[in-house]
């Protein structure tokens, strides 16, 4: 894990994952690099207009092995966001494939763009 990172409560590391938010015609994608982390170990909340993303990754040191340097280790990765009112919170789904996390925010109908039809007069 990173050098930067706070520590947690057990003493492992807790970052910030890097995170990409994109905009599409019918809602938002939050990807979200959490490598090592599995599924069994990946919790997303929503509470009202908050959602938290955190998973932990767990590296298991070779065993008769002397480690002499480590980068990525064991870890917990953490995120929340305040989520816009045009989010529709029902329709969220999320997807973790390959250390990559991704939320689907999808628009309310109500917030969709539209196409007004004009009348003849």
């Amino acid at each position: 894990m990173n050098e930067n990172a706070a520590k947690t409560e057990k003493g492992l590391p807790r970052v910030k994952p890097a995170t990409d938010i994109i905009e599409t015609d019918d809602g938002f994608l939050l990807l979200l690099d959490m490598p090592g982390v599995d599924k069994e170990h990946l919790v997303i909340d929503l509470n009202e207009d908050e959602i938290k993303i955190s998973g932990k990754a767990e590296y298991d040191a070779p065993e008769k092995r002397k480690i002499g340097h480590v980068e990525f280790g064991s870890g917990e990765y953490f995120r929340s966001f305040t989520l816009s009112h045009i989010v529709d919170k029902e329709r969220i789904k999320a997807t973790l494939k390959n250390g990559v996390v991704e939320v689907s925010l999808p628009k309310a109908a109500k917030a969709q763009p539209r196409k007004i039809e004009i009348q003849a007069g």
